[in-house]
């Protein structure tokens, strides 16, 4: 660990950017899980409200800076083409 005062500080703000980023990544993971469980269930309904829910999710992330505009956007198509296959 660095031993001058602001390099101190940026470390623990590292650590807490890092925690809160990885916490939303396991939430975005989980949401798009949930909308391939749904897909393969067949359940149409939820699907769409899982997606609904993991595209916000995703558009959340690219504001936050966690993922780019262009991998989000991909994510979300290729979500969308799963639940419109039901």
């Amino acid at each position: 660990m660095a031993n001058m005062k602001q390099q101190i500080k940026r470390y623990k703000t590292d650590n807490i950017k890092r925690a809160r980023n990885a916490s939303f990544k396991s939430s975005l993971k989980t949401a798009i899980k949930k909308v391939n469980a749904a897909v393969e269930a067949g359940n149409k309904e939820e699907a769409v409200a899982a997606f609904n829910v993991a595209a916000s999710k995703l558009d959340a992330s690219v504001t936050k800076g966690i993922n780019h505009k262009n991998t989000a956007s991909r994510k979300k198509s290729r979500l969308a083409k799963l639940v419109n296959s039901i």
